[in-house]
Parts: structure tokens; sequence; C-alpha cells
């Protein structure tokens, strides 16, 4: 089990080692940015932002899933580049085709998405964005699957260094607004996707039909799945922005931002987790390493999200100008949602390791429709607060759901005692410390604190931990560096 765990944390760190240095960045750049940006200028960009991922993940047509699954199927170096070329150039010529319509037609798309305003630069450096995202997360996977480590983090920090400095540029220096935080992500995403595939070259080709037909019978079925679950960090921008005001979008995608080390777990956990679990060939072994990976997942992300709830306040005020700082009533919220959706992972690859992808899509559209109905029913009179609540709802009827769908597909025997008492000890405290400490000044913060820091030996009392689960954990960590994989 160690072992499985080092692996997990050793590529996680890898491929999200550019995330990592991303988010430290954006967040000491956040006080300069909240100073150039109003809350409707950030709400208009996260919103194009987030509708281009949306989109990507349509135009993708599960291809990314399908490659990484018949990847680990066939040892055969030959038929696995045939297999990345086809996946490479079915995507080159799908997302050229519809990036290229959206360039010449931004007018329509303008109205439609930002609800009758006409920014037809927006759209066109979003037709860039949907293009160079699509096609460079597609190169990231061709990486991740040979668990060529090094190779990703050097494309990934080349892509956070252009990103910053174009950004700092065109925000900061040509006060370019919307559109410049726009063009600084997806200018830096092109060049370097153009720079993988001149290093890459044998993944660039013809298409294999005999390959193509069994990638799409697989990947097809994942696409609804996908885009229900991620629409769900869509829908709440796209409700706030229609239906409150496009403040209350960029205060809620503020708190998106501000919940960036759950997201960061999350990413590198959706990075990492499938090429591992799907490795284990023995079923029984890894029902094993299910449960217990799912155990840790639960305790580390809980921590985070209580560490939100208790100390929110004071992070809005470190990292945002004043007026953003109602972003911190949805923040632990958001944080919480994006928790789950990493619990979602664990059984999409249940699914996934039982070659039965269809049945991921009634989970998620049970999700997204229960999160409409909240965002109707507790955003007019809760705010952001609602949106985020609303996302929570919406992710517990989802897991619900999937495990309902799934459990019967490859049978896991989770570790429920551990993650009820994990989740009484933790919902406990952080709940009595919200309402009874104060909200502001020295007091509240190390009052807080504290309670943030009984969070463990609580649970050592409770007897959460298992015998050498400590000492374990302690090594893994002091190990746990960036891998030294070649690439």
């Amino acid at each position: 089990m160690t072992s499985y765990l080092r692996r997990l944390l050793r590529t996680g760190a890898a491929y999200q080692l550019a995330d990592a240095v991303s988010k430290v960045v954006a967040l000491a750049l956040l006080p300069v940015y909240t100073r150039y940006l109003t809350p409707a200028d950030y709400g208009t960009a996260e919103l194009v932002l987030t509708t281009i991922i949306l989109v990507s993940i349509i135009l993708r047509l599960g291809l990314g899933e399908a490659f990484v699954r018949f990847h680990y199927l066939d040892a055969d170096p030959e038929r696995r580049r045939r297999l990345a070329r086809t996946a490479t150039g079915s995507l080159a010529v799908i997302t050229t085709l519809v990036a290229g319509l959206i360039a010449i037609f931004p007018e329509p798309v303008s109205q439609l998405l930002l609800l009758g305003s006409d920014q037809p630069d927006i759209i066109r450096a979003a037709a860039l964005g949907l293009w160079a995202f699509t096609n460079l997360e597609l190169a990231y996977a061709l990486l991740r699957v040979e668990e060529r480590a090094r190779a990703f983090a050097v494309a990934s920090l080349c892509n956070v260094a252009l990103t910053v400095l174009l950004t700092l540029w065109l925000v900061v220096g040509r006060e370019e607004g919307a559109l410049g935080l726009l063009l600084g992500n997806y200018v830096a995403s092109a060049v370097v996707l153009l720079g993988l595939w001149f290093k890459e070259r044998e993944s660039l080709g013809l298409v294999s039909r005999e390959q193509l037909g069994p990638m799409l019978r697989f990947g097809l079925p994942t696409v609804p799945a996908e885009a229900s679950v991620f629409a769900l960090f869509f829908v709440d921008r796209l409700w706030l922005y229609r239906f409150e005001s496009a403040d209350s979008a960029g205060l809620y995608s503020l708190s998106v931002k501000l919940a960036g080390i759950v997201i960061f777990t999350v990413r590198a956990f959706q990075y990492a987790w499938p090429p591992l679990a799907y490795s284990i060939e023995n079923d029984d072994e890894a029902a094993r390493v299910y449960a217990r990976i799912t155990t840790y997942y639960v305790l580390f992300t809980g921590l985070v999200v209580a560490g939100l709830a208790l100390l929110g306040r004071w992070v809005v005020r470190l990292f945002a100008a004043p007026e953003f700082y109602a972003a911190h009533e949805a923040l632990p919220w958001v944080a919480l949602g994006w928790a789950l959706y990493g619990l979602f992972l664990v059984l999409v690859v249940m699914a996934g390791r039982a070659q039965v992808t269809v049945r991921n899509a009634p989970a998620a559209l049970c999700g997204l429709v229960v999160n409409i109905a909240l965002l109707a029913l507790l955003v007019p009179p809760l705010g952001i607060v609602g949106a985020g609540l609303a996302l929570v709802g919406a992710y517990a009827v989802m897991l619900v759901a999937m495990w309902a769908l799934t459990r019967n597909l490859f049978s896991v025997a989770f570790e429920w005692r551990r993650l009820g008492l994990f989740v009484t000890v933790v919902g406990t405290l952080t709940v009595t410390g919200e309402l009874l400490l104060p909200t502001a000044g020295a007091a509240g913060f190390v009052g807080r604190a504290l309670v943030l820091a009984a969070i463990a030996p609580v649970l050592w009392a409770a007897r959460f931990f298992r015998p050498g689960e400590l000492a374990a954990a302690r090594g893994l960590f002091r190990r746990a560096a960036v891998p030294s994989a070649s690439g």
C-alpha cells in the first residue's frame, strides 16, 4: 500500500508542480490584479474561461480518456504511436474548424454568452483559448501515460512563466482588463502546444480509422458525464452573471481562485489517479488500494476545507482588494464542492475499470439537475452563498447516484467507519468554531487557528489513525519530491 501511495504522491506532485507554482504566483499577484480589474471584469473573464473548458470537454469526444485506457491495454510501441497520432490528429482537425468559425462570427457568440453584450475581441480570444487549451490537454495526456513527469513539468512551468509575463504586461501594463487576462492565458498555451508538437513529432500523423472507431465507442459515453460534471462549475457562474450581476459572478469566481489548494489537490489526483488505478492488474488488490486512497484523500481535503471555513475571512483580506471581501462567504462551500469532485473521480475509475462508461452520465445529469434547481431556490435569498450550497448539494446527490450505479460493477469495501468518524470530528469542530468564535481581529484568528490545529489530535484520540500510519505518512512526505523520471 505504501508503494502505491508513494507513487501517487510522486506523480501527482510532478504533474501539478507547474499548477502549484502558478497558484502561488496567482495568489501573490491577486492583490495586483484585483486593483486593475473590477469584479465585473473578473466575472466576465472567468465566465469565458469556464465556458472554454466546458466546450473543450465536448469537442474532445472522450478521445483523451480513450487514449489513456487503450494505452494500457496494448503494449506494442508502434500501435501506441498510432493511437497517439489518431487522437492528436482527430482533435486538431475538430478544434481548428470550430475555433475558426467562432473567430469569424464572434458577434452572435458574444450576444449569447455575455447576455447581449457585444465584445467580439473577448470572443476571438476565447476561440484561440479553445483551440490551444483542448489540444494542450491531450498533449499533456501523452506525457502522463508514459509517466514522463520531467517533460510534463518543464512544459507546464514554461506555460506558467509565459502566462504570468503576458498577463502582467496586458492587464497591468496595457490595462486591457478581461481581454488581457484571457490573452495572457491562451497565447502562452498556444506557444507551449506548438513547442510540444515540434518536440513530439512522432505523435503527429495520419489518423487510423481502425483505432478511431473503438476509441470513440469508449470515449463518447464519457462526454455527457464529464460535461455534466464540469457544468456544475459553469452553470453557477452563468446563473450569477445572468440573474444577479457580473459583480456577483466575479466575487464567486474569486472564491474559486482562493480555494486553490483544494483544486490543486483534485487536479493532481485527477492526473495521477487513473494511470495508477488502471495499472493494478489484480482486482482484489485494486479494491484495497481504492478504498485506502479514498480515505487518505478525504483526510487531506477535509482538513483544507476546514481551514478555509475557519480562516477564509483572513485569506480574502490578505489576497484581494477590499471590494472583493464578500467572496469569503462562498469560499468554504466552493472548496467542499471541489473536494467532492475528487471522490466522484474514484467512482468514475471504478466504472472505467469495468469498461462500462455509460453509467457515468445518469449520475452526472442528476447532479446537474439538482444544481440548477438549488440555484433557483437558494441564489435569490443567499447570493453567492446560495451558489456554493447548490454546488455541494448537487455533488452529494451525484455521488450517491454514481455509487449506486457502479458498486456492482467493481466492488470496493470503502472504510466507512473511518470516513464517518472523520466527518463527525471535523464537522463538529469546524461548525463550533465558526459559530462561537469572533470573525475579526487577532483573537478571532488565533482562536480559529487553534481549533484547526486541534483536529489532528482529536482524530488520534478517537483512534482514527491505524498503527504505524502516522510514521509511514511522515516517511512518505519526507521522500515526496519532484520525481526523477526521465522526460
